[in-house]
């Protein structure tokens, strides 16, 4: 789930500025914390890093009315998850394949 942390994140610095909330550092780690945490317990359908973004909101003492905001463009950015999410499956597949011998170098430089 690496593109809904990542999306978490990054929403929720986006809305922090239209209602003027200066964040600091303690925020960010919270923030950061809870992009993970959320995650990684939120189901993999469309639509659940939304869902997942209230929780955010809430911890980082932002409005919950900001999801209106972010609604209207989230099915395409969802679309944009979802890719960085199967590249990141794709990388860790990969990675474990070779540290186990179980992948051929030959066949996969070849292609």
């Amino acid at each position: 789930m690496d593109g809904a942390a990542i999306y978490l994140g990054v929403c929720t610095l986006f809305l922090a500025q239209p209602y003027g909330i200066t964040l600091g550092t303690v925020d960010y780690v919270v923030i950061v914390v809870m992009s993970m945490l959320a995650s990684i317990g939120s189901a993999g359908v469309p639509g659940s890093a939304l869902v997942m973004m209230s929780l955010v909101l809430a911890t980082a003492g932002l409005p919950i009315e900001g999801l209106a905001i972010i609604a209207g463009i989230d099915r395409i950015l969802d679309m944009g998850r979802t890719c960085v999410n199967v590249c990141g499956d794709l990388m860790a597949t990969t990675l474990i394949a070779k540290s186990e011998n179980a992948i051929d170098l030959e066949v996969y430089k070849s292609s």
